[in-house]
Order: C-alpha cells, then structure tokens, then sequence
C-alpha cells in the first residue's frame, strides 16, 4: 500500500516540477498523446488476444435451476438457455453489477458458529464510483468540442443542480471521491482483503484518488485558465497541440496522472471493463444437454463403430457367452 501511494505522490511531483521547469510540450502534448496511443494499442492487442482462446465447452457460471423438464421452472437470467437469456444476463451485470448485489459477507459469531450475511456496501459504492466516472468523462467533452452539445450542458447542469458555492459544487465530485475513498479503506481496515491485497490492487485507485482530487484542486481552490485549458485540448484532438501560457501547474499534474492511467489500464485489473464482454462464465447460454457442441479445431478422426467392432470379434465374443446384436450364423447369411 506504501509503494503504491509513495509512486502515485512521485508521479504527481514529476509532473508539478516539470510544469514549473518549462516541460510543458512533453507533459501537455507529448506524453498525452502517446498516453492515446498506448492505451488503444494495449486495449485492441488484449480484446484480440482474449478473442483468439480457444473455449472448448461451455462453461457459464450456473446460479440457478438449468432449463430441463416442463414442469421445473427454469431460471433464465441465472442459468440462461437461450441468447435472449443472455443477453438480459449482460446487460444486468454491465449496467446494474447484478453479480455484485448478492455478495455476502462471512463471520464467525458466537458458539462457535459461521454465519453469512448480505452485504451490499460493495455493490453501492462500485455502483455509485462507475456511473460518477462516466458522467465525469462525458462533462469533460466540453472541452474537446465546439460547439459543446446540448447533451453536455444539460448533463453538467443536472450534475450541478444542488447550486451549492460559486463555482457550483457538482455532485458527482463529491460522491466520487466518497467513493474511492471507500474502495481503498475496504482493502485497509478488512483483514481478509488486506491480506490478499497487491500493490497493483492499491496503485489504480491512489492513482484515480489523485486524478480526481487534482481536478477537485483545480475546480475549487487552485484556479486555471479554463480559455487556455480549451485551447491546448481542441488542440490535441485537432492534432494540432499549442501549449498556452498562463495553464498553471496543477492542470499538469491533473493531465499527467490521467496519462499515467490510459498507458496503466490495459495491462492492468482495470481491462474487466472490456473484459466482462469476452467471458465464457457470462456470454454463453447453458444448453450443454440440448445442444452438441464439437470443437471446430478438432483434428478429423475416424471412429470405430460397435458394429465394426462386433464383425471383427464375433466369433470370440460368441464362443465367450457375451451378448451379441447378431449371431455368427445370422452374420453369416448377410
């Protein structure tokens, strides 16, 4: 966890010091844009790469009664026969985590005896940090289009409806960053997920920690030229870059760790977001018992049939008293 933040805090005064050296091209321009290209490449490569492995059977996780008798009510969403089932399995798991809802907490009580609980605090928080990024990531399109689109205005207008403080406070900074906060006390106060914890399990969200607590600086305490802000991203969309004076240093750090994020995601945990549409356990109906399935990169074989078998072994079989579909002497006068 200390690696973690100790290289996140790095990352955010490389780019503070570099700001404030004049390396404004490289953090402004260069490193956003191979940022850009990086994530693109390492996202396709591991979309291809998970597309191309070979799934010999079916294998979809089962969390309910499997389609079978008439008189047996089948499951459909849980254990999906069909690709309609699937496909409401799908959308319920990107749009609502609907795998997440039933995650259950374990303790042990008195007695001693274990007990299991619902727990949805997960599901709330993962829930609540998903669609919080998304409405950030799309508000930001203001300052990569022009004209802005109405849709954007109006979604920055709805974020900001509670009109608390001059600049408003939009809701979704705050929930955000609740958010994460949770998320990274989740992995430090419970002493099971604490134990299995990896530095490359802290380092994204202190990454996403500075990220958004760098624009929550930058929107309320530390002021930046918004004009020039617009200017230098029309400009990298345009690949076009012009790098303004006056962008403080801040706005650097901000896109710096923004950088740092698009080339860390696709070689990271973080990959579930196109990974989720590739799973076996989750894109596939069970239908196992109703359908044959053969693998196509099969080898071309030549079975023996039992019929071949017992015209080869009629007679041994006979005279050893195993039942035979035909006798020697029917065989015979075929």
């Amino acid at each position: 966890m200390i690696i973690s933040l100790l290289a996140v805090i790095a990352l955010g005064c490389i780019a503070w010091l570099g700001a404030a050296s004049g390396f404004q091209q490289l953090f402004g321009v260069i490193i956003p844009l191979a940022a850009v290209l990086v994530f693109l490449a390492g996202f396709v490569y591991r979309i291809m790469d998970w597309a191309k492995s070979p799934v010999p059977f079916r294998i979809p996780t089962t969390s309910g009664q499997q389609k079978s008798l008439p008189w047996i009510k089948p499951s459909p969403l849980d254990n999906p026969s069909s690709n309609a089932g699937v496909w409401g399995r799908m959308i319920l798991e990107v749009l609502t985590f609907r795998s997440l809802f039933r995650n259950t907490e374990v303790s042990l009580e008195k007695g001693p005896r274990v007990v299991y609980y619902s727990s949805k605090w997960l599901w709330l928080f993962a829930l609540l940090f998903h669609y919080c990024f998304l409405t950030i990531f799309i508000r930001h399109f203001r300052f990569f289009m022009e004209p802005v689109p109405f849709a954007v205005g109006g979604l920055e207008l709805l974020d900001g409806m509670m009109q608390v403080g001059v600049p408003r406070l939009f809701m979704t900074d705050v929930i955000i960053m609740a958010a994460v906060l949770y998320l990274i006390g989740r992995r430090l106060f419970n002493d099971k997920i604490r134990y299995i914890s990896l530095p490359n399990d802290y380092f994204p969200l202190f990454l996403i920690l500075g990220l958004v607590g760098s624009g929550i600086c930058m929107r309320y305490f530390t002021k930046v030229d918004i004009a020039s802000v617009k200017v230098l991203t029309m400009g990298l969309v345009t690949l076009n870059p012009v790098v303004p004076e006056g962008i403080g240093a801040m706005f650097y750090v901000h896109l710096f760790l923004l950088s740092v994020l698009l080339m860390y995601f696709p070689f990271s945990k973080l990959m579930h977001m196109g990974g989720v549409f590739l799973s076996p356990t989750r894109n596939l109906p069970n239908n196992s018992r109703a359908v044959r399935h053969v693998n196509p990169w099969n080898p071309p074989k030549k079975y023996r049939t039992y019929e071949e078998y017992e015209d080869d072994f009629r007679e041994p079989m006979f005279e050893a008293g195993l039942p035979l579909m035909k006798k020697p002497d029917e065989a015979s006068k075929e």
